[in-house]
């Protein structure tokens, strides 16, 4: 087996390993779980009736009528406020523990002889080391205070106050020792150390403490517990047995005791107060570690407002410029265009509201770069794969993303925030070189060869070890995560404000393009129906009739490239348009021809489709010009056939594309249908197919066209995505 498959194999055999339920204790007690509420001993741990001088039975048996009293009332009320019960065995004092677990009661058993305590002076000390706590106003402080005060609490020959970070490395932030040893402070460790298993047991059992680090072992008898089957949950026990690979790491060490009190901020393991003792086997008082404890609970309660405290560097000047770059967007016209010249070229920008060395604002697609950024063909890639990864906020960019590698000089760290679609907000920070120093090498192997495989074993050093750190940045800090998050929600609003407004008045202004009822004509029958995207984005879609002084109709449908409030007020121009030119031009394709010429003048860079079928009702006589629209179905005796000749170019896209015509006629039930391609567009099955199947619909359908155009809609059931707008002609 290779050296990183057996690295790999261990860490797993380690991540499974049943440290809750060992079937153990450690020999410092003993420990019994009994029933309710006859109170029959189920399970024993082997050495009961050595420590209390008889097994099984029922709990009562082991104690004096007093404390059997006594235990009955605790039982009734919240276990942990009774805890502990010093109680008589054999004339012995005896500390007993009580809480539940897997439909059991669990008791422990620890006798009071052969435990160190710091007496009733320490005790009465106690309101003014909480005062020391409570008045620390920094994370120094508050760390230097717990550590040199569970120190003299417990006698451990050295106390620290452990700190992890995000990757769960713990890092050794105060120390209190007996002056003859090594420093530990500032030294780091791996989180290997602390496997997950491990960190949730202290997240739920704030204490653990282990007298003699060589102990042997006790089994539990059964093994198993016999409601469940399964082993005994002993996650809650003050003597539970460890795990041989701790055990293995506290010898390496050359750590004879240990004891651990947990740091929890707001629900989360934060850190640890971890204590060693060399000289010998070493176990404070019960009392005395529920005094740890209690420290170990206040300075958890206390963490949020120092930690804030040391955050606050920056903090108001961060919030003083939020505060001004939010009133600049809300003073600023909300289009895309105001709304980045807002952030970028004003006297505060964007760049200034972090310490970062550069900057990069994405809105409506368009991206702006400040300061020091990565290439600008890069930042899109880079900032999209960190948001879809989840990571918005990054010191490694390149450890997390492959679009990162390569930019550690100018975005090894990234705190990115979506403002709306595919736009965003985005800050960069260099690298940051900077010191590490390990307690022992964590990058050696760390594991042993045994009959059942592959297993963790701790390094044996744990002398100093330095390295040099790259690719890492400067790391983000909440206030700033939080400031940039709150600027980005601001344009976000803004950009949703002008949406849902142009989107009002755009449909107002399409409202006013579709002809509310159709004119009456002559001879003539007309049929329009016109479906909006389900989506609510108003489309260019336009029909129109316009009477000639000639007599004849121009039947008119235009579709403008794009949507919203723009592509309505191309919308509405070109209608105009087209109806002065219709008057008088002479014809439809010199009416293009002249509407082009609008495109080129007027709207440079706006794209149109239109169709005109200009028909006399006398004659039936059709002629048709189209500029790069769908073609008109004309559907007569014969069956259903497209026009295809007199179609030229879209307008806006040649300067003067001189456009044709063609001619037909309307005779007897012949019809004509003029569309958009929001009917005939399929996106699975393609244009030729839609095309196709509107041709057989028409050719059996009705020869009416108010009825033909529900027969058509019917059929082709138009998807909801798009525009769908189909007109309907026929002599009468």
């Amino acid at each position: 087996m290779t050296a990183p498959r057996a690295d790999e194999d261990a860490l797993l055999r380690c991540a499974e390993e049943p440290i809750a339920i060992p079937g153990a204790i450690q020999p410092h007690g003993a420990l019994l779980a009994v029933t309710e509420p006859d109170l029959a001993v189920v399970v024993a741990s082997a050495d009961a009736a050595t420590l209390l001088g008889r097994s099984g039975g029922t709990l009562l048996d082991y104690l004096t009528d007093d404390d059997a009293d006594r235990l009955r009332a605790a039982l009734a009320g919240d276990l942990a406020e009774a805890n502990p019960l010093r109680v008589q065995v054999d004339g012995a004092d005896v500390d007993l523990v009580l809480h539940r677990a897997d439909g059991l009661l669990i008791s422990e058993w620890e006798p009071v002889a052969g435990a160190e305590e710091a007496g009733a002076a320490w005790h009465r000390r106690l309101p003014s080391v909480l005062q020391r706590l409570s008045a620390s106003a920094t994370l120094d402080e508050l760390t230097e205070v717990l550590a040199r005060d569970v120190r003299t609490l417990t006698g451990f020959d050295r106390v620290m106050v452990y700190r992890f970070d995000e990757a769960w490395n713990g890092e050794v932030i105060a120390e209190d020792r007996r002056e003859d040893l090594e420093p530990f402070l500032g030294l780091r460790y791996p989180a290997s150390d602390i496997p997950a298993q491990a960190r949730a047991l202290y997240t739920t059992n704030w204490m653990r403490i282990i007298p003699d680090a060589g102990y042997q072992r006790v089994p539990l008898d059964p093994p198993a517990n016999p409601l469940t089957g399964r082993p005994l949950d002993l996650s809650g026990s003050m003597l539970r047995s460890v795990s041989p690979v701790h055990l293995e790491y506290l010898a390496n060490m050359g750590v004879v005791s240990s004891m651990s009190v947990s740091l929890i901020d707001r629900g989360k393991l934060w850190g640890l107060i971890s204590c060693h003792h060399y000289a010998g086997p070493h176990r404070p008082s019960y009392p005395d570690r529920v005094a740890a404890e209690f420290l170990g609970r206040t300075a958890s309660l206390l963490l949020p407002t120092v930690v804030g405290a040391g955050e606050t560097d920056g903090l108001v000047e961060v919030a003083r410029r939020t505060a001004e770059l939010t009133a600049a967007v809300g003073r600023t016209p909300r289009t895309p265009r105001a709304l980045a010249t807002a952030l970028t070229e004003q006297d505060l920008t964007v760049l200034d509201l972090l310490p970062a060395t550069g900057a990069a604002v994405r809105l409506d697609g368009q991206l702006r770069l400040l300061g020091t950024t990565p290439p600008a063909e890069r930042v899109v890639l880079l900032v999209r794969a960190l948001l879809d990864a989840g990571a918005g906020a990054t010191d490694s960019a390149s450890r997390l993303v492959p679009e990162g590698e390569g930019l550690a000089h100018t975005a090894s760290g990234v705190l990115a925030v979506p403002v709306a679609g595919e736009d965003f907000l985005a800050w960069f920070r260099p690298e940051t070189l900077r010191e590490v120093t390990w307690g022992g090498n964590p990058y050696q192997s760390k594991t042993a060869q045994t009959d059942d495989g592959p297993r963790l074993s701790p390094r044996r050093s744990f002398a100093a070890w330095s390295e040099t750190v790259r690719e890492t940045s400067r790391p983000w800090r909440e206030h700033e995560i939080a400031a940039a998050q709150a600027l980005a929600g601001h344009l976000a609003a803004a950009t949703l404000a002008r949406a849902e407004e142009d989107n009002r008045l755009a449909g107002a202004l399409q409202r006013t393009l579709l002809l509310e009822e159709l004119p009456k004509v002559p001879g003539v029958a007309l049929a329009a129906r016109y479906r909006p995207s389900e989506d609510d984005v108003v489309g260019g879609d336009w029909y129109d009739l316009v009477p000639l002084p000639s007599g004849r109709v121009s039947i008119v449908l235009g579709d403008v490239a794009g949507h919203g409030l723009a592509a309505a007020a191309v919308t509405a121009q070109l209608r105009h348009a087209l109806r002065a030119n219709l008057l008088r031009a002479d014809g439809p394709a010199a009416a293009l021809d002249g509407l082009n010429e609008v495109i080129g003048a007027l709207l440079p860079g706006e794209m149109a489709t239109v169709v005109i079928a200009e028909l006399d009702p006398e004659t039936g006589g059709v002629v048709v010009a189209s500029a790069g629209h769908l073609p008109v179905l004309h559907a007569g005796s014969g069956g259903a056939e497209y026009v295809m000749e007199g179609r030229g170019p879209a307008l806006g896209v040649l300067d003067a594309p001189s456009y044709t015509e063609t001619r037909l006629a309307l005779a007897g039930d012949d019809r004509l249908l003029l569309f958009s391609d929001g009917l005939v567009e399929r996106s699975v099955a393609g244009l030729a197919a839609g095309l196709d199947a509107l041709r057989q619909a028409v050719d059996a359908g009705p020869a009416d066209p108010q009825q033909l155009l529900d027969s058509v809609l019917g059929e082709l059931n138009p998807p909801s995505t798009d525009d769908v707008t189909v007109l309907g002609v026929a002599r009468t």
